[in-house]
């Protein structure tokens, strides 16, 4: 998906990140092919207090909420126990440079090169009827849309985003001068990964996997990908930052690019949210088309999936974003062993407290996280979380909306004990939980069991400029 954009200026609501676009095309490249189609299977607190806006870099998103957290995979040489796949390489080499301005990124790129991988799209044209309903499809695939991918294993297993291949009838994979046919593997909407297997690939070169929880600010990193369809492409920059989330909602990245291009299969993704939690900020260059592409250390060594860029225009302003490669390699292994990708979940509806609807609903405290509801057998139930209980405090850290204590879950693993501050009609109280899982309930519908109290705060709150629905963490 490209930058998602409100209007048709290309720009982002308030400048607001976007995702580069898997959408773009060059003029005069798009073409056809036939053969059978595959059935491809609001600002958050960084640490300082600042927030940021976010879009796309490169595809479209579709997202389901759920509300969770990853186990750290740091250095990944190999599947756990019952899985035959290795993921990443299985040596470890040290990059050998006489100065960072020179041969750093030439010995980086020969490097990483053979393990990123460039995907087109294709999907089927549909015919349409005078009021603008699909009627039927020709069974001729067009390419419509494009992005990167990494190179998890030899035998051809690719971690992207999802928003890249959300709606494919079929892929083209490009990776070390030669071209597959891919099918998807697995996605996992909620957190924006996905991933694909090429057919009949082997002897690839899958990258080395770094660590994402010990970065440094400033340090130096290279994005590597497939930005406006020029293959192979690289660009240098710094870690400019780390923890930056963002949640992001379907309605907000779904539209064009403002170029006209569309951003690839977001009429089949879901309503709903994805959530970015501890995203790693980077100046290097990241474009549409970039999406699903690495960004590696000094050493060549993964440490992120490049998936959100900060631009007024839709293309590189300076301010990139990638998923963490602790996270996003996670989510890929429970893909990869036919698991459905899980995360912690509180079990509550949720809905944000702020100064004018404080005031005008006699509430004891003006910002927060107000309960609405509370799923029975939930870790919340078990702690003794109740409806009208507002969250001011997750683990000590200030919690000032909904999306707040979203994020702070996704942050967690299913069974960590975190501790809340609850404001319970006036009195402050501290409440331990036992984060569970949403293995049983993949999206926010699920979770949530409405009660008469918690639709009339609702309903209040929403009238005075909240959002029109609980959110559910």
């Amino acid at each position: 998906m490209t930058d998602q954009f409100n209007n048709q200026n290309g720009y982002g609501q308030h400048g607001q990140p976007i995702p580069p676009a898997q959408g773009y095309q060059q003029p005069g490249y798009q073409h056809s092919y036939t053969q059978p189609v595959v059935d491809a299977q609001n600002p958050r607190k960084t640490s300082s207090g600042r927030t940021f806006g976010t879009a796309f870099a490169g595809a479209a998103l579709a997202c389901v909420i759920a509300f969770g957290g990853f186990t750290v995979y740091q250095n990944v040489t190999g599947a756990p126990s019952g899985s035959s796949v290795t993921l990443g390489a299985s040596t470890n080499t040290e990059i050998q440079a006489q100065s960072t301005d020179d041969t750093l990124p030439e010995a980086v790129a020969q490097k990483c090169l053979p393990s990123v991988a460039a995907i087109d799209v294709y999907t089927a044209q549909t015919s349409t009827d005078m009021f603008g309903r699909s009627t039927s499809s020709s069974g001729t695939l067009t390419e419509s849309s494009l992005g990167s991918g990494v190179v998890l294993s030899e035998d051809g297993y690719i971690v992207t985003n999802n928003h890249v291949v959300a709606g494919a009838d079929a892929l083209k994979v490009t990776v070390g001068g030669e071209e597959y046919d891919a099918d998807v593997v697995g996605t996992d909407e909620s957190s924006d990964i996905a991933v694909i297997k090429l057919r009949n690939a082997s002897g690839l070169t899958p990258v080395e996997i770094g660590d994402s929880d010990n970065l440094t600010i400033g340090e130096w990193v290279m994005s590597i990908g497939s930005p406006f369809g020029l293959e192979q492409s690289v660009a240098t920059g710094i870690v400019s930052a780390t923890s930056r989330s963002q949640i992001m909602s379907n309605s907000e990245s779904s539209g064009s690019d403002g170029y006209g291009y569309g951003y690839g299969g977001s009429s089949s993704q879901s309503s709903g949210y994805t959530i970015y939690p501890n995203m790693i900020q980077t100046d290097a260059a990241i474009n549409p088309g970039n999406s699903g592409g690495a960004l590696v250390d000094s050493n060549g060594k993964l440490i992120g999936i490049n998936t959100l860029i900060t631009s007024y225009s839709g293309n590189y302003s300076g301010v990139g974003f990638a998923i963490p490669v602790n996270y996003a390699v996670n989510i890929a292994q429970q893909i990869i062993e036919g698991k459905t990708p899980t995360h912690a979940q509180l079990g509550v509806s949720l809905s944000t407290v702020n100064a004018q609807n404080a005031k005008r609903y006699g509430l004891k405290v003006d910002s927060g996280a107000y309960i609405s509801a509370v799923s029975s057998g939930s870790g919340a139930a078990e702690a003794g979380l109740e409806e009208g209980d507002i969250v001011t405090k997750f683990d000590g850290n200030a919690v000032d909306s909904a999306s707040d204590l979203m994020l702070d879950v996704r942050s967690k693993n299913p069974g960590d004990k975190v501790t809340l501050e609850v404001n319970r009609d006036g009195d402050t109280k501290q409440i331990e939980v036992t984060l569970g899982s949403d293995e049983s309930s993949q999206t926010a519908s699920t979770q949530q069991n409405s009660s008469s109290s918690g639709e009339l705060l609702n309903r209040l709150l929403n009238n005075s400029g909240s959002s029109g629905k609980s959110d559910a963490a």
